[in-house]
Order: C-alpha cells, then sequence, then structure tokens
C-alpha cells in the first residue's frame, strides 16, 4: 500500500469533520479501483512523484462561506432628535399672541411625550424639560456568542481543535500528492504539535524521513511517540533496526523491544526479532526463549526455526541444536545461501556427536 493510501484509510477510520480546511473531500479509493496490494506503513520505498500521478483520484473543493445573517428585529433604529436650541426668556406680554400654524409636524420620541412648558415657565425649567425630551432611548444589548477556548474563527466558521488536526493533516496529504514533500513534511509536524499522539502523522512523516536518509530524525519522531504511547510493537521494532544500525547499538534497541514487549505477547514476528536482537548481544538462552515462542504462532517459519538452532548450540545444547536444524531444512522454504548453512551446521554437530 502507498503512503497516500496509508494516510487515506486513515482519515477514513476517523471521519471528515465538519470545519474541513482546503484539502477536504478527499477519499480514499476501494480496492479494485487502487490496483496495489496492502503492506506495512514501514515497507519498500516508492517514488512519491510517481504515487501522485497514478493517484488522479483525489481532488480538492473549498465550501462557500455562508452568509451571515442579521436579526433586524435586534438592531436598534435612530430615532431624529432635534439639537436643542438656546433658549432666551422671553417679556411677558399682557395680550396673548396669535396661534402660528405649524408648518412641521413635531417628531414622535419613544420616551413619554412632554406636554410644551408654558411662555412663563422659567429657562431652567425649559432646559430641564427639552433634555428629558431629546434623551434617546438606550440601546438594546447584543449579546455576541464567544468561542470557547478550544475553538478558533476560520473563515466565519467554528472550528474545534481536533477539527484543527484533521484539516492540518489532510493539507499534508494534499501537498505530497501534488510532490511537495518538504512541504508535506512541515504540514504533518505542524499536525504533531496540534496533536502529539496523531499516529498517522507521525508513521508518514517517519516514512518520509527515511526515505530522505535522516534515520537521526526519524528515530527521534519515533521516540517521541513510543514516550507517549508504548503500546506500539511496530514503531518499536522500527526504532530498534534503526539503533542496531548504530555502535554498540544492541542495548538500546533491547530497551525499545523490552519496553513494548507486554504489548506484543501474541506477535510472532515481534518475539522472533527480539530473538535475533538476544542472540545477537549473546545472550542465547533467552534468544531461544523467544524462538520458541514465536514458533508457536507459525510452526512452519524455517528462518526461525534456523535462529532457534543457532542459539541452542551456541547455548551448548546439541542435541536440541540438531533437532531444530533439521526442522529448517525439511521445510524446504529456506534461500540457497541459508539452505547452505544449515546444512554445514548439520555436517559440525554430527562430526561433534561421534567424537
Amino acid at each position: 500500500m502507498s503512503l497516500i493510501n496509508k494516510m487515506l484509510q486513515d482519515l477514513d477510520a476517523r471521519g471528515t469533520p465538519d470545519g474541513r480546511g482546503d484539502a477536504a473531500g478527499i477519499r480514499s479509493v476501494p480496492e479494485r479501483e487502487r490496483g496495489v496490494s496492502r503492506a506495512l506503513v514501514f515497507g519498500g520505498a516508492a517514488g512519491l512523484t510517481a504515487a501522485a500521478i497514478a493517484l488522479g483520484w483525489v481532488y480538492l473543493k473549498r465550501p462557500s462561506v455562508p452568509p451571515m445573517l442579521v436579526n433586524v428585529a435586534s438592531t436598534p433604529v435612530p430615532i431624529p432628535v432635534p439639537a436643542p436650541a438656546a433658549v432666551v426668556p422671553a417679556p411677558v406680554v399682557a395680550a396673548p399672541a396669535a396661534p402660528v400654524a405649524a408648518t412641521e409636524p413635531e417628531p414622535v420620541f419613544q420616551a413619554e411625550e412632554v406636554a410644551p412648558a408654558p411662555a412663563t415657565a422659567r429657562p431652567a425649567e425649559l432646559r430641564r424639560i427639552t433634555e428629558k425630551a431629546a434623551k434617546p432611548a438606550a440601546a438594546p444589548v447584543v449579546k455576541m456568542a464567544v468561542p470557547a477556548a478550544s475553538e478558533r474563527i476560520i473563515d466565519g466558521k467554528q472550528v474545534t481543535a481536533q477539527q484543527r488536526v484533521e484539516n492540518e493533516y489532510r493539507r499534508a496529504l494534499a501537498q505530497l500528492q501534488d510532490g511537495r514533500v518538504s512541504d508535506a513534511m512541515l504540514a504533518l509536524q505542524q499536525t504533531l504539535q496540534l496533536d502529539p499522539r496523531h499516529q498517522g502523522a507521525r508513521e508518514t512523516l517517519v516514512r518520509l524521513l527515511l526515505e530522505a536518509q535522516r534515520p537521526d530524525e526519524a528515530a527521534r519522531q519515533l521516540q517521541l511517540s513510543l514516550a507517549l504511547d508504548p503500546k506500539q510493537p511496530a514503531q518499536a521494532m522500527m526504532l530498534a533496526r534503526l539503533q542496531l544500525d548504530k555502535a554498540n547499538g544492541g542495548a538500546a534497541a533491547l530497551d525499545t523491544l523490552t519496553r513494548s514487549l507486554p504489548y506484543a505477547a501474541d506477535n510472532g514476528e515481534y518475539r522472533a526479532f527480539l530473538a535475533g536482537v538476544l542472540q545477537r548481544e549473546q545472550r542465547y538462552r533467552e534468544a531461544s526463549e523467544h524462538y520458541q515462542l514465536a514458533l508457536q504462532t507459525a510452526p512452519d517459519n524455517s528462518v526461525w526455526w534456523m535462529g532457534l538452532g543457532i542459539a541452542l548450540q551456541a547455548d551448548n545444547h546439541p542435541v536440541q541444536a540438531r533437532q531444530a536444524f533439521e526442522r529448517a531444512k525439511g521445510l524446504q522454504t529456506l534461500s540457497p545461501q541459508l539452505q547452505a548453512f544449515v546444512e554445514r551446521k548439520l555436517v559440525q554437530l554430527t562430526a561433534a556427536a561421534a567424537k
């Protein structure tokens, strides 16, 4: 399975978040459309550019921004208020003044109507009445929804922290699909900053680092992942392989495998790999024990029978070692080189027994 298909399956398992990023809309392809076989995430390196060309079924789409709705009922309407004019005390006139026809209607206020003040009112009273009439109504208080601490507003939409993580991961997938490996690696690192336990992003980043011949950075990423969650036997095996490539890295590899061993008790591959590392460190008795446990899960694995024979011979158990080598030879599944090696071991054990 290509690296991109692995990421797509991981996204299908997680589901599509509501707040999609620029790379939303990516879907995985059924098996009959892929034309590729499933493999481990850390399998052989494949050309990323060729994979991007072959997987032409990936498409991107941008969701449109929904229009904003305005609550007309809660929007305050401005009310015309005449500016208060300077009041000059009028002289007292004995004869009543002729009524003056009003040319414009009086403005209507939300406050209670105020009767016109008598002509004999004092200036202070006129000022008080005018200010009371001109005072505008209090504007309604509009409560705005405040996003939670784990949410952000992006393009007018509230996006949760988990949606941000998935959006960043999808962006990395889109960049990898376009052959922009460096940008994809940066997006994967950003995904891990948002969610250090995102295993899809972690495994993809490790794969890209190994393909870029950067094993030390890949090992650091695996160490960070196992420190957060040791229940990942596949990552423990990958880290142990990288550690074995270093000088005197056997002790570090054993420490890595031992930490995750409780979560791989029924994993024959894990047991056999641990047995091989123990054998390399000349801890033959422990190696033979783990080989036997591994063979309980796959009794016809000729390579593991050969490894058991080597451990038993080194631990001074020639009879049991010969039986293991004979079983490995009889299965007829070894490569020609290993088959010749087993035959030489049988000749040595037969000659030693004859003495």
